[in-house]
């Protein structure tokens, strides 16, 4: 709860106000009591649920601290309810439709009567201003913040989209497991099978599925290999091609462990 207290004034009489951290408004019981001529908050707080009342502290007029009873939007509501003075639904008026779209929209409610000059005015306005201006800040410095978590990884995404370089299976194993992925070859190799990216057995076992081909997530690196007696044979081994690595990262990201055996 922020503790800070913001005064209003309805013909006269005060109206304290607080926001907690969500940013949503609280009312000091006892000044809305005293508005709408009700009686005991003590007694009174009883007819509230535990989530429209709570307490905080304040300083009352001679410095003291004090605890004190509040409540949230819903239980002004209910509170200007039990009340009979006409004022009631003025009041209740008052503070829908000035004082908390002001504070909702500013940060703060700036309120003004004939007596006020025009410096009185400026200054409470140069006060929420003031705050809103920091929470603006706050909400950025946040952004800021997760912009620069992000950041290498989109890097990397880029990169890796953009690059010609092709990778083996085992290599983008140990990608996915810097990305906190948790997968080792072996088991990439399973998930790639049952997913459809690599055939599953056969000639074609381990080898990129037409599908896969398609999407350009592979290419098939062919080497001749001539063996002691001298014939020559054609070993063909699968490569991850850049946005294939991409693919595979932003898939598999976020996947929980049983997901990924699911493919064993």
């Amino acid at each position: 709860m922020n503790n800070e207290i913001q005064r209003f004034d309805f013909r006269g009489a005060s109206l304290r106000t607080l926001t907690d951290e969500a940013g949503e408004p609280w009312f000091v019981l006892k000044d809305c009591m005293s508005i709408l001529d009700l009686g005991n908050p003590t007694e009174t707080v009883k007819m509230f649920d535990k989530d429209e009342f709570s307490t905080t502290e304040v300083i009352d007029s001679i410095g003291r601290r004090q605890q004190t009873y509040i409540i949230s939007e819903p239980g002004l509501y209910r509170l200007v309810m039990k009340s009979r003075k006409p004022e009631a639904k003025e009041f209740q008026r008052w503070v829908t439709h000035e004082v908390l779209p002001q504070i909702r929209r500013t940060g703060g409610y700036i309120p003004t009567s004939e007596s006020d000059s025009d410096e009185d005015i400026m200054a409470r306005a140069v006060l929420v201003a003031q705050k809103t201006i920091k929470q603006k800040n706050q909400q950025i410095a946040e952004q800021q913040t997760r912009i620069v978590e992000l950041e290498p990884k989109a890097r990397f995404a880029d990169a890796v989209a953009a690059s010609d370089d092709t990778c083996l299976v085992g290599e983008l194993a140990k990608m996915l497991l810097q990305n906190g992925i948790p997968v080792g070859q072996n088991r990439l190799f399973r998930l790639l099978r049952a997913e459809g990216y690599l055939g599953k057995s056969g000639s074609n076992r381990n080898m990129p599925t037409q599908r896969a081909m398609e999407l350009g997530l592979f290419r098939i690196k062919e080497t001749a290999v001539t063996h002691a007696d001298g014939h020559t044979t054609v070993s063909r081994t699968p490569k991850v091609t850049g946005k294939g690595q991409r693919y595979f990262i932003d898939r598999y990201r976020g996947r929980a462990q049983p997901s990924l055996e699911a493919g064993a």
